[in-house]
């Protein structure tokens, strides 16, 4: 480590160690720490790039674009479709070949262009291939949602067909792989769905654990929230469930607990210091390959929205327009269910379902493979939806219900109409179009703050939950979708802020079954015990609290170390005793704690579960192992208290040598950010060795936080980084120059681009960046300008 970047990490955990002790702290030093988290705009005028111009058919009148010193894009139009034009056109000119790579999936053309290891993806893409009405689809849209989905797709291709006029400008990736990006449609991008697997794995497992007896060990790993007795529909044999009934979904890796994951906040004028309103939000997503976010502005009459968005998404998904910001987490409601179907013994193309023998809808395609021939599959749907196991030497297939196959689940309006959006109550009908399961945030110039839950919730007959796996039959089918009025709801709360961390939110009264897999609360505990300690919090206040480093986990498991523990663990022992629970990047302690804690996770993993059933475990949740080792009972041996000391000894012993392994032998020098690194890798790296070399790794550094901490990191099985928020947001509403962001590792996907990895470092060190809106800012910050005109007359 340099002694620059060594320094960096120092100054930010001095001032992250502020943000941790925030809740007691006197508002001065909070102020003054989480100040020093921003960067400030430029003082110095700088004189304005000329513009370059560009003529492509597509836009109805020329559209100005202005990228600013960070890298984002600025779009002027003169009308709302064309600026969606310059939206497709300014996220296909900063990453291509990554909307290009995504378009592929979901059509189900990877191996034509990657060889035969995207079969299988390229299978579940065609499986997942909407079925029903696509025309009915897009009738049912607004037209100027529709208009405005379909000048994106049009700015995407008038930017394709100029790389393909001028193969200079291709991305490397196409260049390299002799490949060439493919035209987009609007109607394939509606046809394309998810194979959405929800938590089907999580209804295997609980039905082969009800098999072995020991249903209770779901509470290790996901205990139900709300809490709810496990219970079987009639008809379903337990013991007849096995992995082989996932099927095409059975070699994706099991959900942890990092894999979905989120904070928002919205701050009232009430709470606030501004006397506006403040919302700030942190998608969690995986860091490691394509940046998941593109930072975009969008104006024209009627229109003016700047945030993030899904680099092949039109609109922006989380920011703010003119009028008021949003953010959205996870909600978890429950969107996928599997389902047991019984195959004719004579016929294995049929199936049991309400009384009769239906026929699969059966389609016969092939899916081409580079340097290889064609494969033909076979593909079949059901009743309840596609067949993702078919086995006649069982009587046997799976079909898996999903969201995601719903007329209206495309999600490719979704935004578009948020953003089109002026208000809340013009909002609720902007939530129709949107299937994700989210909760959404929301502030306005007025003063007025919201939550609610939106997305598609199914219901289903017969009293089942969604536990379990069903019988297909019919008994169990879904019936229709919850009303978005029948959905959780809160606007202006006399505690003057809301909060969502995908915890448990439905108030205890609400009835309909939305969700039974919400998170733990560790980060929601956290920032309520911030947000309920402060009566005026700043947007510094806001952009320190994602920068959050405090793990209650930690503290508790500081808490148990014995007062006399075994000689061998002494030193372990004393590292971590007068440690505050920070996970800093520049703590040696927490790098103890880290390792320490996942050698205690396999111990407790071998002691309290089965062999025959620990391939279902591939964690323990957080809670779970703090009561076993806070209040160890008989699943630890005849003497638990005992049993336990000799565990964690044992944890803390092993985890002392491992530092010593990975770090050195001089414990003064352990670092967590020496472990828990970030690299950013392409995708393809591994395959082809070509793209590596030319497009080499993206290291920053070492980072602090965990999966249960605000700022959060979640940790691979080597320690490093595999995901968090690589997007952030802190929007002052009203006055909007004051927003800020971080955009993780830049805006660009071209390594010969100057934003290619620019925004790394401040993300690193948790410095945001202005947000700049109005078009005075924009204009001071301008680094390049280009206009785009359409051909003449």
């Amino acid at each position: 480590m340099t002694d620059i970047r060594r320094s960096a990490m120092t100054r930010r955990a001095l001032l992250l160690g502020g943000v941790a002790i925030a809740a007691t702290a006197p508002r001065a030093l909070w102020a003054q720490d989480a100040a020093a988290l921003l960067i400030q705009p430029s003082e110095a005028p700088v004189p304005p790039p000329l513009p370059r111009r560009v003529r492509l058919a597509g836009p109805s009148a020329p559209i100005e674009i202005v990228d600013d010193r960070w890298g984002v894009p600025h779009i002027r139009a003169q009308s709302k479709p064309d600026a969606f034009f310059g939206q497709g056109y300014v996220v296909a000119r900063d990453r291509l070949f990554q909307i290009d790579y995504d378009y592929r999936r979901r059509m189900g053309r990877l191996a034509e262009a990657f060889g035969a290891d995207f079969v299988d993806s390229d299978i579940r893409a065609a499986l997942a291939r909407f079925r029903g009405d696509v025309e009915a689809e897009l009738r049912a849209v607004p037209d100027e949602i529709r208009a405005c989905a379909e000048a994106y797709v049009a700015g995407i291709n008038a930017r394709i067909e100029q790389v393909t006029a001028d193969p200079a400008l291709l991305p490397v990736e196409h260049a390299i792989l002799g490949v060439k990006p493919l035209r987009w449609s609007l109607t394939d991008l509606v046809a394309a769905r998810e194979l959405v697997p929800g938590n089907v794995r999580d209804e295997v497992r609980r039905a082969r654990l009800a098999a072995m007896g020991r249903l209770d060990l779901e509470q290790l790993i996901a205990p139900p929230r709300p809490e709810r007795a496990i219970r079987f529909p009639d008809g379903l044999d337990p013991a007849s469930v096995t992995l082989a009934d996932l099927g095409l979904l059975a070699p994706s890796p099991p959900r942890t607990p990092d894999a979905d994951g989120s904070n928002s906040w919205t701050i009232a004028p009430s709470r606030s210091a501004t006397g506006r309103a403040i919302l700030a939000n942190d998608p969690h997503l995986s860091i490691g390959g394509f940046g998941p976010r593109h930072v975009a502005h969008l104006s024209a009459p009627g229109l003016d929205v700047i945030g993030g968005g899904a680099p092949g998404l039109p609109g922006i998904m989380q920011g703010h327009t003119d009028r008021f910001a949003f953010g959205r987490t996870n909600s978890h409601i429950d969107q996928s269910d599997l389902y047991l179907l019984d195959l004719n013994p004579v016929d294995p193309e049929r199936y049991w379902h309400r009384a009769r023998w239906r026929t699969f809808d059966r389609h016969d395609i092939t899916i081409a493979v580079r340097g290889e021939e064609p494969r033909a599959v076979v593909l079949r749907h059901a009743v309840q939806g596609p067949v993702i196991a078919h086995d006649p030497a069982r009587n046997r297939a799976s079909a898996l219900a999903t969201i995601a196959q719903q007329p209206g689940a495309s999600g490719i309006f979704a935004m578009v109409a948020i953003n089109l959006a002026r208000d809340w109550d013009g909002l609720q009908a902007a939530f129709r179009h949107h299937a994700s399961p989210t909760n959404f945030h929301y502030a306005d110039v007025d003063g007025h703050i919201a939550w609610r839950i939106i997305g598609f919730a199914p219901r289903r007959r017969g009293g089942h939950d969604g536990m379990v796996p069903a019988t297909g039959d019919g008994r169990y089918d879904w019936e229709g979708r919850l009303p978005l009025d029948q959905m959780p709801s809160i606007t202006d709360p006399k505690a003057g802020w809301l909060a969502s961390a995908n915890q448990n939110n439905l108030p205890a009264d609400y009835k309909p079954l939305l969700s039974h897999d919400f998170s733990e609360s560790w980060r929601y505990d956290r920032i309520a015990g911030v947000l309920g300690n402060q009566t005026r919090h700043s947007l510094a206040d806001s952009a320190a609290l994602m920068q959050d480093l405090a793990s209650a986990p930690a503290r508790r498991f500081v808490a148990l170390l014995p007062a006399e523990p075994a000689p061998a663990a002494q030193a372990a022992v004393d590292m971590l005793r007068s440690w505050d629970g920070t996970m800093a990047a520049d703590s040696a302690p927490a790098a103890l704690f880290a390792l320490a804690w996942a050698d205690l996770e396999q111990r407790l993993l071998n002691i309290v579960v089965p062999i025959d059933a620990r391939d279902m475990f591939p964690h323990i949740e957080t809670g779970a192992m703090l009561a076993l080792i806070e209040r160890p009972d008989e699943r630890l041996g005849p003497n638990p208290t005992g049993s336990r000391d000799l565990i964690v000894a044992m944890a803390l012993i092993a985890g002392w040598e491992e530092a010593a392994r990975r770090m050195g032998p001089e414990p003064a020098l352990w670092r967590w950010g020496t472990i828990h690194d970030v690299r950013v890798e392409h995708p393809l790296a591994a395959r082809f060795p070509a793209i590596a070399e030319a497009i080499p790794a993206i290291e920053v550094g070492g980072s602090g936080g965990d999966r249960n901490t605000v700022n959060a990191r979640w940790t691979a099985p080597d320690m490093g980084v595999s995901g968090g928020a690589s997007y952030l947001q802190a929007i002052d509403v009203g006055g909007w120059d004051n927003s800020l962001f971080l955009n993780f590792p830049g805006q660009s996907g071209d390594p010969a681009s100057p934003h290619y990895r620019d925004l790394a470092q401040p993300w690193i060190e948790g410095r945001m960046l202005p947000l700049v809106f109005s078009a005075e800012r924009v204009d001071a910050e301008a680094a390049a300008r280009t206009i785009l005109e359409p051909p003449p007359a």
